[in-house]
Parts: C-alpha cells; sequence; structure tokens
C-alpha cells in the first residue's frame, strides 16, 4: 500500500457539486475505479423483472430483500472472517429472501434468478456516456469491485462498456469484501499508485465511506436526490448527479 494524502479517520472532507468544483484539486489523480454492481448495472433492472415473473405480486418485494440480505451478508462475512465467493453469497442471499417471504424456491428458480442477477443487468443510462468521455480523455479506468473477475467482465461485455475499463480488479484477490480498506489498498498496488492517486467512483455512499477510509478520492454519484450519505465521519470529495459530470471535474 502507498498512502500519500490519505484523510485521517474522523475527518470530514467537504462535499461539493460539480458546478462548483475545480479541477486543480484532482490533478493528482492517476486513474479511477469504480464499482460495479449498483454503480454501473442497476441491479434491479433485470433482477426485479424476472422475480416478478416467477412470483408474481412478490417480485418487487423479493429483489428488494434479496439484494439487502446480500449487502448484509457480506459485511457479516468480513466482520466473521469467513469469505466466500460473491456468487454464492448472492445464492444464499437469494435463498434467505425467499424463505422470507415463505416463497418455494426450487433450484431451477434460484438457479435462473442468479444468472439474471450476473449476466441480464443492464447499466444506467448515464453510464456508457459518463465512461466514454473520460476515457476520451486518456483517463485509466479500472473496476474494483465485490465480484468475480470473469463474471464482471463477462457482464461488462453483454451491455458494451468491457472494452471501456482496463482492468478488472476482484475481491477475490485479497479474499474480504468493500469496505474493508484493504481491497482499496489492493487496487492502488495492482496499479503501482498511490492510494490519493486512485479516485474511487461509486453510487454507495457506504462504498464511498470506505475509500475515502482508506485514503482515495471519492466521487459519489448521487443518482437520486433524496439519498444522504452515511454518517461515518467522512464525506465525498465531490458529489455528482450523472457519470458524465465527473470528466470535466478531471479536466487540467
Amino acid at each position: 500500500m502507498k498512502v500519500a494524502g490519505t484523510v485521517a479517520a474522523g475527518t470530514a472532507v467537504a462535499t461539493t457539486s460539480a458546478t462548483a468544483q475545480g479541477a486543480a484539486q484532482f490533478t493528482n489523480i492517476k486513474a479511477l475505479a469504480f464499482d460495479f454492481y449498483g454503480t454501473v448495472l442497476d441491479v434491479f433492472s433485470a433482477t426485479a423483472p424476472a422475480c416478478e415473473q416467477l412470483f408474481p405480486g412478490k417480485g418487487n418485494q423479493l429483489a428488494q430483500i434479496w439484494r439487502t440480505k446480500q449487502l448484509i451478508y457480506i459485511l457479516m462475512r468480513n466482520s466473521m472472517g469467513r469469505h466466500r465467493e460473491f456468487s454464492r453469497v448472492t445464492e444464499d442471499a437469494l435463498v434467505c429472501a425467499a424463505n422470507t417471504l415463505q416463497l418455494q424456491l426450487t433450484e431451477q428458480k434460484r438457479k435462473q434468478l442468479v444468472e439474471v442477477f450476473f449476466l441480464g443487468q443492464s447499466t444506467y443510462p448515464d453510464v456508457k456516456s459518463g465512461l466514454e468521455a473520460l476515457k476520451k480523455q486518456g483517463t485509466k479506468l479500472i473496476v474494483l469491485a465485490n465480484g468475480e473477475q470473469k463474471t464482471m467482465e463477462e457482464g461488462a461485455k453483454r451491455v458494451n462498456v468491457f472494452d471501456l475499463f482496463d482492468r478488472f480488479i476482484s475481491v477475490e484477490e485479497v479474499k474480504v469484501y468493500k469496505v474493508n480498506p484493504r481491497v482499496y489498498n489492493h487496487g492502488a498496488d495492482q496499479l503501482n499508485i498511490t492510494n490519493a492517486e486512485l479516485g474511487f467512483v461509486a453510487a454507495h455512499s457506504w462504498d464511498i465511506m470506505g475509500a475515502a477510509s482508506a485514503g482515495l478520492p471519492t466521487f459519489w454519484i448521487q443518482r437520486t436526490p433524496t439519498e444522504v450519505q452515511e454518517e461515518l465521519g467522512f464525506k465525498a470529495t465531490a458529489t455528482v448527479k450523472g457519470m458524465p459530470d465527473i470528466a470535466p471535474l478531471l479536466r487540467g
């Protein structure tokens, strides 16, 4: 881990809008790392309709509980020191969600829904244009995410954004999930840059908090105006409404 300009725990970095942000503070950024599921891919775009098709009247509720359990399980496994591949955690979360709603989840339905989660999702509307603008500027773009490398790469290929990324880095390389600092440190180490030189982009405030705690400059995509940042002692370096708002911040 190469840490430069690390933010001390409990120190808040002022959140600013894209329009008010100057490019000067981002001149040291040499690459951008992106969360994948929930930032690049809309995790409800395919799962919610698929859940509704298999369980009429319960689909949206099932999809919501499934996603919540998935996030809870990765945090629990981090705390327990019991790592398990993201695909298997996702499957476990689905089983629990179905049990919560007393739904009969057959093996066929389980496999179908897990496949839809990983290979059926679409990107958010702002993603491709935002990535293309950054790529045009010559910014090095990587994925740093909870997920398995081959599965993320296949998902990216299916929505035509694979070629916009220079590399896909999986938490499986360190056997621990975000928000453990080892993940963010590993991303910088793999690029042979300092943490302060690796910008991090996510639509999840909790992920932004983890990256900020590890000393990365952060870009929070606030896609929902009513969404607020987590209260964990840090703030996003920049808050934007969509991915296309990031490229202007890096122009120097």
